[in-house]
């Protein structure tokens, strides 16, 4: 079992930037695509960044686009989404995920529906 630990989030002014990390408990998890995914107060959790097990690829909702940026060390097994620009509209509980089925997965996922192992989410707060 993949435990997945994100870390990074917190209070910031809108316009500010924070970077989020997530880290993985087995040093396989560079073999693995990932994905961020936030849940508002309210809200279904939606996608917000992917990235492919090799980093070559990546993919973004559109409300985050320009703004944000995912990434991987996996030197390091972690992964990053640093967030720029920040909006009231990005406050969240920000989660990474992955999936047993994306194992060395060419392609960034967006959909939810293969990512089995979830972190337990980091509190992102924009305040106006």
């Amino acid at each position: 079992q993949v435990q997945l630990v994100e870390s990074g989030g917190g209070l910031v002014q809108a316009g500010g930037s924070l970077r989020l990390s997530c880290a993985a408990s087995v040093r396989t998890f560079s073999n693995y695509a990932v994905g961020w995914f936030r849940q508002a107060p309210g809200q279904e959790r939606e996608f917000v960044a992917a990235i492919s097990w090799s980093g070559s690829n990546r993919a973004y909702a559109d409300s985050v686009k320009g703004r944000f940026t995912i990434s991987r060390d996996n030197a390091k097994n972690t992964v990053y989404l640093q967030m720029n620009s920040l909006k009231p509209e990005d406050t969240a509980v920000y989660y990474c995920a992955s999936g047993s089925r994306l194992r060395r997965t060419a392609v960034a996922v967006t959909g939810s529906g293969l990512y089995d192992y979830w972190g337990q989410g980091t509190q992102v707060t924009v305040s106006s």
